[in-house]
């Protein structure tokens, strides 16, 4: 089968949608959220082909196909993160500025800073006492690195 397209999002579906189908999932690796075209298994043994659209990214939750008996989702492996926990919001700034200078892509999800481990931005944030934990957790979406120029 080729999915050519995104057909929904998990969290979009009531309970009654989700209980009713049987779901398969896909296991994908952070970094292979990004690739347009790839091929994968279900957790099932099912190969799919994927070829998505130019700007479109996978996401943890998305649905690759749906029909009244079962359900195709994608689901991210959990990565190995530094979270960072900045006590004031001038601590924030100073941390995402000496880490910004390194060009290391991040996430932020309430009020935390999500970075894929690295032992040296470990050694960093122990040095400057900033309050992180080390945790493996699965990201909603890639890291992307961001354009730059100096």
């Amino acid at each position: 089968m080729i999915i050519n397209q995104v057909v929904s999002h998990i969290e979009s579906l009531n309970a009654e949608e989700r209980n009713r189908r049987h779901m398969e999932r896909v296991f994908l690796q952070s970094d292979d959220l990004v690739k347009r075209i790839q091929r994968v298994v279900t957790d099932h043994g099912n190969e799919l082909g994927i070829s998505l659209g130019q700007s479109k990214e996978l996401v943890h939750g998305d649905v690759l196909y749906m029909d009244d008996h079962s359900l195709i989702v994608i689901h991210v492996i959990p990565d190995e993160l530094l979270v960072i926990h900045p006590r004031t919001i001038q601590e924030m700034g100073e941390i995402a500025h000496k880490l910004g200078n390194r060009h290391l892509p991040a996430q932020f999800e309430r009020d935390q800073m999500l970075l894929q481990y690295d032992y040296l931005v470990e050694e960093l944030l122990q040095n400057e006492g900033i309050p992180y934990s080390r945790e493996k957790m699965a990201v909603k979406k890639a890291f992307r690195h961001v354009e730059h120029r100096h």
